[in-house]
This record gives structure tokens, C-alpha cells and sequence, in this order.
């Protein structure tokens, strides 16, 4: 009959079609809605136990009862399970049992609802056999009491696993083929705290498809039902051999030898590397997750962990005050939140640029409360806001680290170099004499070493000059001790080598370097403020101290391994181009003078550089007449003067060397 009547069979199609996407489209907005909630409110959670407790106290009554045993009638049943369910309720308030996110639940939350299921047991019994004492009846039979305990936990904890699954399949439905297949490198509490952070990820990152354990050579045992793989094999193997393209770096236990040989080992198959490490935060997965991150350039340098001696540190600095000139650098900004851990009295934040330093002095806020964060907008060039800042606060500490550092733009700039890094630290030095500071630390670099460029040479002047200050100091019996620092490169400080490569290769590259056989010495930005504050506390006065940087790196080298880093080929998916030394620069740095020695420390990576000077008096006259010659921008005569007061001041590649003929 529908045969012959072809409207109805396209009314019945037509009626299919719709209630097809329909359906469809109410699935997918259930599974839309499930994914864009964060977590269920608290106020839900508190809810939903409660009325999880209720049902499985009315579960532990009809057990009971279908035992045949007979209740106490002390109380009637109402009252009897209003207490059990009011009891509950306080103990879900004093753990907070609520008040983790459910998708994201933990071992930890269920250990909450144990303890919180446990005390409410224990209050019963304790009321039970409190009531008993008094009246000489008991409320509750006590294996009532434990089926009603056992019920209780066992609901409330299945609860969160059935809501935590259901979350978890749903946001993978549609993720597995774009998932990272990746494998964890360790198989301790850390490393299953990161997995099972990872798993509960919103936007889920990376499937995990196995653990390696340096200890367990077993591949039967599985964890999180996930596989221990043979450690037995290099791990680019056992990576390659199941199709996985990531390494989350997870067992603390490692040397950093053995760390930076796996990660070498997985760069050089192209398998990305990423570093969890340690927790702290147990309870919080998302935090967990956050830390999972790109391995970075500087965990391949292997450098060992710096031992601070903090108590003559905290001496120096603990209630006194201290300024920080070029505070929104690298180095200075890091300096300044290093010496709030030493609880100063207050820390006064010098800066010519104005957002860096707004940004410094709202993070430094919230570090410790017990600092009065003092922030001035000034130029050390200029000596009459000097001395405001000086005369307003009188500091008793001073970390001088404000500076031209651009080598090129120094040597296009010769008389700025003068200004900023010679007049300004004599600006800075000759307050800090009159208004009684005790100490100054003056940051320098090693390319005041044999200079080969404006730059170096501008540090080395200063450096000179503080030297003659300390002797003045001294022989006038002034208590200020005026300390000079300096060491190399310092990794991801602004306009350095790192943060260059790191934009080249993001932007596709080629990766420029001047020339392959150009090294220098690197340290973290972290580590080199840690060791100046040391040296600031151990210094007597007049000493220069030059630190341990670990062993030179090539410049290609560090090219190539941040391009492995990216998940990257060098030459074939980012070319390397030389594009020849800038004005000024040499092949390697150096940490001494040719005729300096060294005399070592209490601290191994801190020595004293043995620097001769030359008769302070004349210096200072000599340095007089660089800043006139400065006033009158004459580019050639201020280099020549240079020259004269650092007669190892050897240009290259510059247009200055014609001085040196």
C-alpha cells in the first residue's frame, strides 16, 4: 500500500532524518555541555553527598533488617538515621570532601572521604556507648553501624570515579588521533602523580602509553594499567619501537649526566622531551599538569646545583635596605626577587623603564608582605634624582646593575657606553660613599676582560674606578665595601643568544650565527644572582670576583640542540647561516686579564681576580677628561682615550682598530 503512496514514504524518511539529527544534536550538546563545565559547583557536590548518605543509610536499615535482628528502640527510626546523616554532614564540612574538583579526583580526595566516613563512624559509637552509660540502652547495633560505614564510603568514593570516567571518555571521543603518543621516565609517586595529572587535563595533551623504570626491568607489571617497558634497551628505542614522539622526564632520582644523555639520546631521533618536575602541590592536577613543560636549553648544560651559604647573605640584607639600580633587567629583577627571600626592611627598585618596572614591583608584592617595595622611576645618568632616592631612603646595600650591555649598539654609541656605564656607576658609587652605605656591589661582565669593543671596555673603566674608590675608602678608614662581580652570558636575558634562536626557529627559521667556532661561557640568570649575593656578603672590600661558568659552549651547537629541542631537524627543516663577527666581537670570551691571577674561596665556583691598578688619582683625572671628551660626541678621540686608560682594549672587527695600528 505505501507503494502506492510515494508522499507518505518521503513523509516517513523525512520524519527518520529529522529525529536522526536530532538525536545527534542533543548527544553532542550533552557532550558539549559536560566538556565546557569546569567543575560542578560545591553547593552541587555538597548536595549530592548528602543525598548519596541518605539512601545508603536507608540500604544499611533494610540490610539490617532482613537479618532479623532486633533494633534498639531508644530512639525511633527518623531520629536514629537524622543523626547518622547530621554527623556526616560535619564531618563533609571539616574535610572539605566537597570541595575538590570531581574530574579531576585524586588519591587524595579519597582518602578525604575516608577520613571523613571513619570519624563519623567513631562519633557514632562514641554517642552509642555515651547513651549506654546514661540510660542503660544503646541507639545503634554496631554492625549496623560498620554496613552503614562500609556503604557510605564505598558509594561516595564510586561516585567520583563513575563522574571522573564519564568526563574522561567523553573529552578523548574525538581527541585520540590528534594525541601525542608519549611515555614517562620514571615509576615513582612523582611520575604517577603526573600521569594522573595529565589524564584529567581539559585539553588533554598527550596519551600515555607506558612508564620506564631505571629500577624494574619487568615489562609484566603495569601501572595505572599502564606498561613498565624494558629499560634494559636506550630509551630512543624503546620509544621508536611502540610509535611514541614524546619523553616526560619524571624521576628525580636521575644525575644530570644521566638526565642531558637520555634527552641527547631522544633529540637525535627526533623525539621531543618534556620535564615535569618535582611535586609539591599533590592535591591540585591542574598545577600538576602546568609543570609539564618543553625541556629547555639551559637543563642541557650541566650545570651543578649552587650551595648558598645564607646566613652571612641574610646579615647583610635581613632589615636593612636595599637599592637596585636596573632593576627591570634580567639580572636585576632576578637579584630583587632573590633578596626579598632575606626579608629586607625595604627594597628600592631603580629603573628607567617605566612598564618592566610597574610589572617587577606588582610581582615583588606578592612575595613577602613583610617589605616596603619602594619603586623609582630614574636614570642613573642623572645625579640630581640620584640623590633624591639616596637622601629619601638611605639604602645600606647597593646592587649597581644598571648598563649598556648591546655590544654593536655600544660601538655605534661610543659616548653612551660613557655616560651609562662609566658616569653612571660614578653617579652611584660617589652617593653611595657620601650618604653611608656599607656595601656596593657593582655588576660587571667578562667582557671587560681584554676588551675587544666599546662595551667591554666601558665596564672595565668602571670597574677601574671602583677599585680606586675602595682604595680612597680604605686609606680614609670608611666602612663601605665597594665589590665588583662578573661572569659571562647569562641564558634568556634579554637581547641574548637564546631568546634570538628561540624566535628564529618559531618564526621558521634560518637560525643566524656570526661564526662556527664562536664560544662563550653561560650561566642561568637564577645561578649567576646567587652567586653575586654570596660574593656581596663575602667580600672584604676591593675585590673582584669572577665566577665558575662551567665549560665554554659552542654557539652552533647551542643552534642545533634548541632546534632538536623544538621537535625540529637542523639544516633540514631549519637552516643555520653564518652571517659573519659584529663590531666588536671576538671569538671567546675570557674571565681574566692576561696579567691577573686568581685566589680561590670558601665557595668553589667564586674566585678573587688579582687585577693590577692603576695610581687612583691619576685615574680619576684621566676618567675626567673621558667624560668631557663624551660631552663632544667626538667618536674617535673618546675610543682613543679608551684605549689609553685600558691600554689591553683591542678592537675587532671594528672601525676603531684603526687605534690599534
Amino acid at each position: 500500500m505505501l507503494y502506492f503512496c510515494p508522499p507518505i514514504n518521503k513523509i516517513i524518511a523525512t520524519v527518520f532524518k529529522i529525529m536522526n539529527k536530532s538525536l545527534f544534536y542533543i548527544k553532542s550538546k550533552i557532550k558539549d555541555s559536560l566538556l565546557s563545565m569546569d567543575y560542578l559547583p560545591r553547593w552541587m557536590v555538597f548536595i549530592l553527598d548528602v543525598i548519596l548518605t541518605i539512601i545508603t543509610s536507608q540500604i544499611s536499615y533494610l540490610i539490617v533488617r532482613s537479618l532479623r535482628v532486633k533494633f534498639y528502640d531508644t530512639l525511633d527510626v527518623p531520629t536514629r538515621y537524622g543523626i547518622i546523616l547530621l554527623v556526616n554532614i560535619f564531618f563533609f564540612i571539616i574535610f572539605k570532601t566537597y570541595s575538590g574538583i570531581i574530574r579531576h579526583s585524586t588519591f587524595i580526595d579519597g582518602v578525604k572521604l575516608l577520613y571523613a566516613t571513619l570519624c563519623t563512624l567513631i562519633t557514632l559509637i562514641v554517642i552509642n556507648y555515651s547513651c549506654f552509660f546514661i540510660t542503660g540502652k544503646k541507639i545503634y547495633l554496631l554492625p549496623s553501624l560498620f554496613i552503614n560505614f562500609v556503604i557510605t564510603f564505598t558509594a561516595l568514593f564510586l561516585f567520583r570515579v563513575f563522574i571522573k570516567i564519564i568526563f574522561e571518555n567523553i573529552s578523548t571521543i574525538e581527541k585520540k588521533g590528534e594525541l601525542l603518543n608519549a611515555v614517562v621516565f620514571g615509576a615513582d609517586a612523582n611520575a604517577i602523580s603526573v600521569v594522573t595529572a595529565l589524564q584529567s587535563e581539559k585539553i588533554k595533551r598527550f596519551q600515555i602509553v607506558g612508564f620506564i623504570d631505571k629500577k624494574n626491568i619487568d615489562a609484566s607489571k603495569r601501572i595505572l594499567n599502564i606498561p613498565i617497558l624494558n629499560s634494559k634497551k636506550k630509551v630512543s628505542v624503546v620509544l621508536r619501537s611502540i610509535n611514541a614522539q614524546v619523553l616526560i622526564m619524571s624521576d628525580n632520582s636521575l644525575s644530570n649526566i644521566e638526565k642531558i644523555n637520555i634527552v641527547e639520546d631522544c633529540l637525535d631521533f627526533n623525539i621531543k622531551v618534556y620535564n615535569s618536575g618535582s611535586i609539591t602541590d599533590w592535591e591540585n592536577p591542574e598545577a600538576i599538569s602546568k609543570k609539564v613543560i618543553e625541556f629547555k636549553i639551559e637543563d642541557l648544560l650541566n650545570r651543578t646545583t649552587i650551595s648558598l651559604d645564607q646566613e652571612p647573605i641574610s646579615k647583610k640584607l635581613k632589615d636593612n635596605t636595599v637599592l637596585i639600580t636596573g632593576a627591570a633587567g634580567s639580572i636585576g629583577s632576578e637579584l630583587s626577587r632573590q633578596i626579598m627571600g632575606f626579608k629586607p626592611n625595604k627594597i628600592i627598585i631603580l629603573d628607567q623603564a617605566e612598564t618592566p618596572l610597574h610589572y617587577l614591583s606588582t610581582e615583588l608584592e606578592k612575595l613577602n608582605s613583610e617589605t616596603t617595595i619602594i619603586t623609582q622611576i630614574g636614570d642613573i645618568r642623572n645625579k640630581t634624582t640620584l640623590k633624591e632616592v639616596f637622601a629619601n631612603f638611605k639604602p645600606n646595600v647597593v646592587y649597581h646593575a644598571a648598563a649598556y650591555k648591546h655590544v654593536p649598539m655600544m660601538e655605534e654609541n661610543p659616548a653612551q657606553a660613557i655616560f651609562a656605564n662609566v658616569l653612571g656607576t660614578i653617579n652611584v658609587a660617589d652617593l653611595s660613599v657620601e650618604y653611608g652605605v656599607s656595601n656596593f656591589v657593582f655588576i660587571s661582565t667578562d667582557k671587560a676582560v681584554n676588551p675587544s669593543n666599546v662595551m667591554g671596555a666601558s665596564k672595565r673603566i668602571a670597574e677601574k674606578y671602583i677599585q680606586g674608590l675602595s682604595i680612597n675608602a680604605k686609606n680614609d678608614h670608611c666602612d663601605i665595601k665597594f665589590i665588583t662581580t662578573r661572569f659571562g652570558n647569562v641564558l634568556g636575558s634579554s637581547g641574548s643568544v637564546v631568546p634570538l634562536f628561540t624566535e628564529q626557529i618559531q618564526n621558521g627559521g634560518p637560525v643566524t650565527i656570526t661564526h662556527p667556532e664562536v664560544i662563550r661561557y653561560f650561566m642561568t640568570i637564577p645561578e649567576a644572582c646567587q652567586l653575586v649575593l654570596e660574593a656581596g656578603a663575602m667580600g672584604k672590600g676591593g675585590e673582584i670576583f669572577i665566577f665558575d661558568m662551567g665549560a665554554p659552549v659552542k654557539i652552533i651547537d647551542l643552534a642545533r640542540k634548541m632546534i632538536r629541542l623544538a621537535g625540529l631537524v637542523p639544516e633540514r627543516d631549519i637552516k643555520i647561516e653564518t652571517i659573519g663577527l659584529r663590531p666588536g666581537e671576538k671569538l671567546y670570551e675570557e674571565l681574566l686579564n692576561d696579567n691577573s691571577t686568581t685566589v680561590p674561596t670558601h665557595n668553589s665556583k667564586i674566585m678573587i681576580a688579582k687585577d693590577s691598578c692603576l695610581n687612583h688619582d691619576e685615574l680619576f683625572t684621566q676618567i675626567e677628561e673621558l667624560i668631557a671628551i663624551a660631552n663632544h660626541n667626538n667618536k674617535i678621540e673618546l675610543v682613543a682615550k679608551m684605549k689609553d686608560l685600558v691600554p689591553e682594549f683591542v678592537s675587532m672587527n671594528s672601525d676603531f682598530d684603526q687605534l690599534d695600528k
